[in-house]
């Protein structure tokens, strides 16, 4: 090698199409590229005659790529450290060569990039957000939810087999083919993968607030609210209890283990379920840990007055003759006290009783209050009971109804006391929608019939992002007009008219501004007619708001339709039809698309193409005898090719 081939005093020269391939659209600055000592040499002739072309035909790995699959660790934000001026520099060595040096860039070999630990030695890859979305359930630890403070678990992956989407941080990354960077003046944070093709990225951290953010809408009133709704309108069994040794506490979904001292028997809290078409009672289906679950099941006697007393599905001493187990390693030392929980009976519970025809004070419901502290296991367990009386006949059958509640230990705050969540602060999709009346809040329902189509007591719950209808007959009595109206209206929207309706899934009854009001006008009033509701339609406006990784989803708006219709007075009707509908309209608007992103801007030297434009414009007596233009371009574009796979 000479000593004029490469100089390592000054930066290498960079070809222009080179250096606006690797600064399309990425930001970075292409300072050096490491160019062949070839350059200052006859025999390289051919291939500098081909560069132009060369360029021409990149692959499209190069060009920059806003996601890819990675084969090793995925970048997240808690990874990265903060940007420096200097960037991440990755180069390599090649036989005897030295890169040249860059002030303030050390040069490393061509590894991934690993970031310092903190002090303690450790880097949580996925950490929690100080908004918990998924903590549904206030005092009780809702699972999987890796963010949820009532689990008291310092690592929740050591429990839950996966965390849910939105507990924990994500990040994007902007990424090009690494070969391109040789220093990066970027202030983002930055790192080098290895894709699955093999091929080393280098990425940078995106940090743009204005495209992770939806726009913000405007307010929602009566004068545009139909024009919004217009516009954006258009619906294997096998035992999970085999282990040789027992792991130090529950996970959740797994069995939970009875210890009956009497017998000195270990089992399994068993909580029955239906199976089959006729929904037979199965009593080998075990409860799992944190897995809040209500059953039904049915029983079936040929013999009532032998079963009544030795039956134990009948009898309430079955269900809390034994003691719960605070954590699975408890039954290796059974005789240690402080690893057992006894059952706390907190109702009346009596033995069954045979007294003539019937058998009283069977057992019709089970409820199980279990509190749980963490890792710490099963702290508290109390069973209460509903029993009711059966009367002795050839066949007889009843449903019974299971029920077993996790909560956190020793939560007795308000917020314990208040209902379930429908998101956390976003509405989640199949929760039921909040609506506040007065000071009361309640989920918005719908009308619901019983098996003759009579309008029922119960209810639907509207269920947040999901349209439906329902219908009933509603049976009049004699009364006068304004009755028959109030009636209508309660049967429509139940005994208590929502007045509000929750902006957001976790919204408190005491702060207003968490609530919006609906949008309603009642059937107009005739003298020489009745004009009643027959059909109450509730239109919902909802979007998505916040960061587009994590999008909340929140109520802009809600209004009552109804369709009205007239009766004489004199007329008589005996049973009206009724409907109730709910539709969801979304009016997410999304973020314009940021200006120039990913376009290939093509640009070549303006005497690319001045041999072909002197082939083409030579004349028909020229051409005779001489390769036509169109294969001279096919051979040298082959040409490439081939130096391309050398």
């Amino acid at each position: 090698m000479h000593a004029d081939d490469v100089r390592r005093d000054a930066t290498p020269p960079i070809h222009p199409l080179a250096k606006r391939l690797a600064t399309a659209e990425t930001g970075f600055e292409l300072v050096g590229v490491l160019t062949s000592p070839c350059l200052s040499r006859p025999m390289c002739t051919s291939q500098l005659a081909l560069l132009q072309v060369f360029f021409l035909m990149v692959p499209e790995g190069i060009w920059p790529q806003p996601s890819f699959s990675l084969s090793g660790d995925v970048p997240t934000p808690s990874d990265v450290g903060p940007g420096s001026p200097g960037g991440t520099l990755q180069s390599s060595s090649e036989g005897s060569e030295t890169p040249w040096p860059v002030s303030g860039i050390s040069t490393v070999d061509p590894t991934v990039v690993t970031p310092s630990a903190p002090g303690n030695g450790t880097v949580d890859l996925f950490p929690v957000l100080p908004i918990c979305v998924c903590d549904l359930t206030p005092g009780t630890c809702d699972i999987n939810c890796c963010c949820d403070k009532d689990c008291y678990l310092l690592h929740p992956r050591t429990v839950f087999s996966f965390c849910l989407p939105g507990s924990v941080r994500s990040s994007s990354w902007m990424c090009v083919d690494n070969s391109l960077i040789f220093r990066s003046n970027s202030p983002f944070p930055s790192r080098v993968f290895m894709d699955s093709s093999g091929i080393r990225q280098f990425c940078v951290h995106v940090n743009n607030s204005k495209l992770n953010y939806f726009q913000k809408l405007q307010k929602v009133n009566a004068t545009h609210f139909e024009a919004l709704a217009t516009e954006f309108g258009s619906g294997s069994f096998t035992s999970t209890f085999q282990t040789k040794l027992p792991p130090p506490h529950y996970r959740a979904g797994d069995p939970i283990l009875t210890y009956f001292p009497k017998w000195s028997v270990i089992s399994l809290l068993r909580q029955p379920a239906g199976v089959g078409a006729g929904g037979l009672c199965a009593e080998s289906n075990p409860a799992g840990f944190l897995e809040s679950k209500s059953t039904t099941c049915a029983r079936f006697f040929k013999n009532l007055t032998s079963s009544c007393t030795l039956d134990p599905a009948l009898n309430a001493a079955s269900y809390y003759n034994f003691s719960v187990l605070k954590v699975p390693k408890g039954m290796t030392d059974l005789q240690n006290m402080k690893f057992q929980v006894p059952v706390t009976l907190i109702s009346q519970a009596r033995s069954p009783l045979l007294s003539g025809n019937t058998c009283q004070n069977v057992v019709s419901q089970v409820i199980y209050e279990i509190e749980t502290n963490g890792t710490f296991g099963i702290q508290k367990v109390s069973v209460s009971f509903g029993q009711t009386n059966l009367t002795v006949e050839p066949g007889t059958s009843f449903q019974q109804h299971f029920l077993i509640r996790f909560r956190a230990f020793q939560q007795r705050t308000a917020a314990s006391l208040a209902g379930p969540r429908s998101g956390n602060p976003g509405y989640i999709v199949g929760k039921p929608l909040l609506a506040l009346t007065g000071d009361i809040s309640h989920s918005m329902t719908l009308l619901q019939s019983q098996g003759d189509g009579i309008c029922s007591v119960k209810r639907y719950e509207v269920q947040f992002g999901v349209n439906a209808v329902s219908g009933c007959k509603l049976r009049l009595k004699k009364v006068d007009c304004s009755h028959l109206q109030q009636e209508i209206y309660e049967t429509l929207h139940g005994k208590t008219s929502p007045e509000h309706v929750a902006i957001f899934g976790n919204a408190v009854p005491a702060q207003k501004r968490e609530w919006t009001r609906i949008l309603s006008r009642n059937c107009s009033v005739s003298a020489m007619r009745c004009v009643i509701p027959v059909s109450l339609e509730i239109q919902v406006l909802w979007a998505y708001i916040g960061l587009q990784s994590n999008p909340q989803a929140h109520v802009s708006g809600a209004r009552f339709l109804y369709q009205c219709q007239s009766i004489k007075n004199s007329q008589k009707v005996t049973e009206i039809p009724l409907t109730t509908v709910v539709t969801f309209v979304d009016i997410t608007q999304k973020p314009d698309p940021p200006r120039g992103q990913h376009r290939i801007d093509w640009k070549l030297p303006f005497d690319f193409f001045f041999p072909f434009k002197v082939a083409f414009s030579r004349g028909a007596d020229s051409q005779k005898g001489s390769p036509s233009p169109i294969l001279i371009l096919c051979l040298l574009v082959l040409g490439v090719l081939k130096l391309e796979t050398k």
